[in-house]
Formats: C-alpha cells, sequence, structure tokens
C-alpha cells in the first residue's frame, strides 16, 4: 500500500542476486535541471563507453510552465537507438533532479509537469502555508515558488481544478521516466523525501498534509530506488534496438546518487559530507543534529536510497557562479585568484534565490580591475565560501567529497580545502556521482569504492582564510533577512549509523540524523 516501506527491497543490488552478468550494460538516464545526459557504462569495470547530453529547457505553452517531457523523451528514444553496443544494455536506471512530479490522466497519459520555477505557483502561498507540517515533522523548509512539491500540488488542485480532476495518478520524476520506459508506475523515497512537504522522514510515511488532502492516494506504492519495476515496452525494445529482457529501474533522486556513491563504502558511524554541484549544489552530511537544521537558511533532511536521513544544505551554486563570472568566462589560475585576493574583491550573496541568504540581493564588490579570468577566480572564491559556511551550518565533520562541475574547477578543491583545514578534502572529477551512485544501486557493496584524489591545502591557504574574515564582516550589515548567521566554525557533530526507513524512530529536538 502507498505509504509503506517494502518489505524486503531495502538494500541496493539486491535486485540483482546472482550477480551482474559480465558483459552486460547499464543506461544512466541522468535529468538535471539544466542539461539531461544519458550514459552508458559497464558497472563492473566503470568504464563509461558513451556520453550524450543536450540542454534542458522548460516548455511555455500550457497553463503553467512546464517540464519538457516531448522534447526529453524524443530525445532518449533517439539517443538510446544510436548508442553503440546497445545490445549489451541490461537495464536502464533513471536519475532526476527534485521538485519534479508528473501528473498522469487515466489513460496513463501525462496532463501536467509543472516547472518549480515558475512564479506563478506562489499564487497560492497564504492558503498553502495554513496546511503544511510543522518542519519538526517533515524537516521540509517553506520554499518559494514550487520547490516544494506540494505547493504545485496545491496550485494545481485550486487554480486548474479540471486538470486536477482528471488526475488518476502523479509519480515523483525519475519515476515517471521508469514508467514511460516499463509501463509500472511507482513512487520512491529519496524523491518523496526531498523537500516536498509531502513526506515525514523520521517516521517513512507520507505527512499529515497530505494525507488530510487524500494526495498520497494518487502515489503508486513505495519502491527501493534499485528496484526492478519490469522490462522495457517490447515496441520501445524493438524501436530502440535494445534486448527484449532489458529491466527498468526504479530510479532516484539526483543529488541522493552522488550521495550514495560515496554511503556504500562507508563505516557505519563514519561521519562525511558531499557537495553535489550542478545548477544546484547540494551538501548532504551524515551526522547533522536535527536541532542544527535552519529552515530559514534553506536546510532540511533528505532521505537517502536506504531510507536514511541526511542533513542538507542548498545553493543555486552553477547560477551564482555565472552571475559573477559571465556566461562564457575563461577558466581561472593561481595568478588571477592573487589577483582578486590583492584587490580585496569581494561578492555577497546572492544572485539566484534561495540558499542561507534569502531575500538578500547580491553584489560584487572592488572588482572593477578584474579580467575575465579574473571574475572566473572570483565566483570560484565565493562558492567556496558558501561551501564552507553551509558546510559549518551542517555541523559537518570527517572527509568532505566534491563532485560534479565544482571537482573539475582550477581552484575551488583547492580554496575548499584552504577554509577546512580539519577536514579531508577529496575530489571526483571524471566520473559524475549519478553514475558512481548508479553502479552502487546494482552492484550493492560489490561495487568498486569510487577512488577519489585528495587535494591538500595550498601553501596560500592563509590568504583565503583572511578573505574568509572580510568576508564574514561584509556579511554582518544589512540585508540579511534570515537573522544572525552565527559562527561558522560549529563544533563537530558526533557519528551517527543511519537506520533503514523502517526503524527510524522518531526525530527529538536534540536528536541526530
Amino acid at each position: 500500500m502507498p505509504g509503506e516501506w517494502p518489505p524486503g527491497e531495502n538494500f541496493p543490488g539486491k535486485n540483482f542476486p546472482g550477480g551482474w552478468t559480465p558483459g552486460r550494460l547499464l543506461a544512466v538516464l541522468d535529468i538535471g535541471k539544466s542539461n539531461a545526459k544519458l550514459v552508458l557504462l559497464d558497472p563492473l569495470s566503470g568504464r563509461e563507453l558513451a556520453l550524450r547530453q543536450k540542454p534542458n529547457a522548460p516548455r511555455e505553452d500550457g497553463p503553467l510552465r512546464q517540464l519538457d517531457l516531448p522534447g526529453l523523451e524524443d530525445w532518449l528514444l533517439r539517443t538510446l537507438s544510436g548508442l553503440p553496443e546497445r545490445g549489451r544494455i541490461a537495464a536502464i536506471l533513471p536519475v532526476a533532479h527534485g521538485a519534479a512530479a508528473v501528473l498522469l490522466d487515466g489513460e496513463g497519459e501525462p496532463l501536467l509537469a509543472p516547472d518549480y520555477e515558475d512564479p506563478a505557483l506562489s499564487g497560492e502561498d497564504v492558503a498553502y502555508e495554513a496546511l503544511r507540517d510543522p518542519f519538526g515533522a517533515t524537516l521540509s523548509p517553506s520554499l518559494p515558488a514550487g520547490l516544494n512539491l506540494g505547493r504545485q500540488i496545491h496550485f494545481v488542485q485550486h487554480r486548474l481544478p479540471e486538470i486536477f480532476a482528471r488526475t488518476a495518478a502523479i509519480l515523483p520524476y525519475p519515476q515517471y521516466w521508469a514508467y514511460r520506459l516499463c509501463g509500472v508506475a511507482a513512487s520512491e523515497v529519496t524523491s518523496l523525501g526531498c523537500h516536498t512537504d509531502l513526506w515525514q522522514p523520521a517516521q517513512a510515511r507520507f505527512s499529515g498534509m497530505a494525507i488530510g488532502q487524500g494526495w498520497e492516494r494518487l502515489f503508486p506504492p513505495l519502491r527501493s530506488a534499485g528496484a526492478v519495476l519490469g522490462r522495457l515496452r517490447p515496441a520501445l525494445a524493438d524501436r530502440c534496438g535494445l534486448p527484449g529482457d532489458c529491466a527498468v529501474l526504479c530510479g532516484l533522486h539526483d543529488s541522493n546518487a552522488s550521495y550514495l556513491a560515496h554511503l556504500t563504502h562507508r563505516a557505519a558511524a563514519e561521519p562525511f559530507a558531499v557537495v553535489s554541484s550542478g545548477t544546484w549544489t547540494v551538501l548532504m552530511a551524515r551526522g547533522t543534529p536535527a536541532s542544527a537544521l535552519r529552515p530559514e537558511r534553506d536546510m532540511l533532511a533528505n532521505v537517502d536510497a536506504w531510507g536514511g536521513l541526511v542533513g542538507t544544505a542548498r545553493f543555486m551554486g552553477g547560477r551564482e557562479y555565472r552571475a559573477v563570472a559571465g556566461p562564457d568566462a575563461p577558466p581561472p589560475g593561481e595568478a588571477d585568484l592573487f589577483h582578486v585576493l590583492d584587490e580585496g574583491a569581494c561578492v555577497l550573496p546572492g544572485f539566484a534565490g534561495g540558499g542561507a541568504f534569502p531575500g538578500r540581493h547580491g553584489a560584487v564588490l572592488r572588482a572593477g580591475r578584474l579580467d575575465g579570468a579574473g571574475r572566473s577566480a572570483l565566483a570560484s572564491l565565493y562558492l567556496a565560501l558558501l561551501t564552507d559556511l553551509s558546510l559549518g551550518l551542517l555541523h559537518a565533520a570527517g572527509d568532505v567529497v566534491v563532485d560534479g562541475p565544482l571537482a573539475r574547477d582550477p581552484l575551488y578543491p583547492a580554496l575548499l580545502a584552504a577554509l577546512r583545514p580539519g577536514s579531508r578534502l577529496l575530489r571526483c572529477p571524471d566520473s559524475a556521482g549519478a553514475v558512481a551512485g548508479a553502479r552502487c544501486l546494482v552492484l550493492g557493496r560489490k561495487a568498486p569504492p569510487p577512488v577519489p584524489e585528495e587535494v591538500p591545502p595550498p601553501a596560500w591557504a592563509a590568504r583565503v582564510r583572511a578573505a574568509r574574515r572580510r568576508w564574514q564582516r561584509a556579511l554582518a550589515g544589512p540585508g540579511d533577512t534570515a537573522g544572525p548567521i552565527g559562527h561558522i566554525a560549529l563544533p563537530k557533530a558526533p557519528p551517527l549509523s543511519l537506520p533503514l526507513a523502517e526503524s527510524v524512530p522518531p526525530a527529538t529536538p536534540g536528536g541526530m540524523i
């Protein structure tokens, strides 16, 4: 039944009990807010055989701004048809960004897939806020526009009642793609537990609002992220030239896929943090005290693929970077960073909304003499400072692992290592975190662990920490609507073993997540 964690499905890799067959391949569909990718890999060796990607932009041709379902599906099927060695694909795994779902009609066809950035979704704020569960129940903060999935559903119910009346099911975004591929509808906890207002993570069940509004009845039964939902539809297998026995896995939230790759091989009580980068920079830290989560700072608890709770902070790092560096800025070097430090250039948040400084308007200070590479260096420094601050708010301890575009930035990893000398800084530059997480889903703990590169604090670390002190003083000025930030270097939290969802105890005010 909806709301019940399926017994026996809570360990990634279980769905291939005989082991992954050598020579068979996995296709990972990774849909981010700005880009979509399809990766073909050999899970046993980790070798990527193909990578295809396209820009991902919303559509403006409906009652709301919508996710481009037709465009993405056309691209996906054409791309699958052109993959090398597609006849060896054993499974397809969808991974997608959060705050997204698709409403289906009684025939299983999509009615609406709202884009969470549509400002129209804020139109029901007062009525919606009266329905929301307390933060202590959902660990989901109130977010702007449609970043709370519940807000999207409420908007459709009250502003587009004719569409809501035809809605027979609501599928989280990764599970929509699994459904389109195999015809089996499911829900999954990493997407339901991603600041939706719909899920009580400590209780592993739907929120009081979702139950009271009757929305939980529209969600299909829960399945684990690595569960085999079914086989690829025969017509699609024929069209794309894929094997008839190609399995379709349930799928999961993209940042959770990155986190899973590092969670799988860690000791049960080992604290660590993952910085997953892209359009969003999402920081997930094991061992965060529940009392440290501050909803006014865009802090929340995510739910990992095993059902455990993970302290999380976020900001739109990709857009913040472009706002400072510009769209076509050249890559920076150390000399460019030294110029930034010599000039005393500084960036105050924020340009993309959300994050630890909601409502604050960004400013770039003392940057008039910087060239393009200098502004890139300034943007890298700015994101490192935001990351360090967010890790401090999360009480992050232990290793800090960076993946995605920021792991490949020429300066960012060293800057973060300079700012956090008490942690080991690791970067995973070669493979997307979603791909590494996909390997863990199909292989479980038999998946080879990631081999990140350690980044030592640079020789110029003291200069960066001095820049941080200047930045903190500037932040203390007017413009911050979320209240005082407090100390950046917070005490380390003791580690916590993350339980499975069915054994998670109720949250307590001073408890650990």
